[in-house]
């Protein structure tokens, strides 16, 4: 699949909307499936990065990939890798903060991180918008996807400002839950629930797999 590049934002007008980073998170260590990158598992021939990127893309102004290890195994995804920011594999927190702190060096001007999981095949194509939208909308500075009753908390819009406050909760604080952590902070939710569908059907375990490949082949056939 090719990959849709990076848009990087050069000129806003008064009434755009503000520019997003992305950050695809794959820098967990996958216990469950057994170890390695969960993300180069494949459905029907397609990686579960390839499947991320090409829903993320069209979402953001830059798409960037946190990871963590040897970064030669990622030379063939034209996306910038950003590793943990922070030692000992903390979680999607961690990945966050990274992301952040990559913004404030590289992406100056760039006030909303968009976050989503790289296990999670079906998420929502308007996730960005809607959260955006419902952030503004509410004065939040963070905005979290929610469905069927429950936060997900790893596909949410976070105000790039809050990245000093995430260090200190990460380093000194020993936070490490991060809906906990969203909770201390102005925040608002989205309902992304859709009948007969969960968008957020995430892959932890090998059998998952399966069950997302039937998915994905009930989709194609109708």
């Amino acid at each position: 699949m090719p990959i849709r590049p990076n848009r990087m934002t050069t000129h806003v007008s008064a009434n755009a909307k503000p520019a997003l980073l992305g950050v695809l998170l794959a820098g967990g260590l996958a216990r469950r499936m057994g170890g390695g990158d969960k993300c180069r598992q494949t459905l029907n021939g397609t990686s579960l990065l390839a499947r991320s990127i090409e829903r993320a893309s069209p979402q953001v102004d830059c798409l960037i990939l946190n990871a963590n290890g040897k970064h030669e195994r990622f030379n063939d995804v034209q996306l910038p890798l950003v590793p943990d920011s922070v030692d000992g594999f903390l979680g999607p927190l961690a990945g966050v903060l990274s992301a952040m702190e990559w913004a404030q060096q590289h992406q100056k001007d760039t006030q909303w991180l968009l976050s989503f999981a790289t296990d999670t095949p079906f998420f929502p194509e308007d996730l960005g918008t809607r959260l955006l939208d419902a952030a503004q909308r509410e004065n939040a500075l963070i905005a979290v996807a929610k469905s069927d009753g429950w936060l997900q908390p790893v596909f949410a819009l976070w105000h790039i400002s809050l990245a000093a406050k995430l260090r200190d909760a990460l380093v000194n604080e020993g936070v490490r839950k991060i809906d906990r952590w969203m909770e201390q902070h102005p925040m608002t939710s989205v309902d992304f629930t859709k009948t007969g569908q969960d968008l957020f059907f995430n892959i932890n375990r090998p059998e998952d797999v399966l069950a997302a490949e039937e998915i994905l082949n009930q989709q194609e056939n109708t």
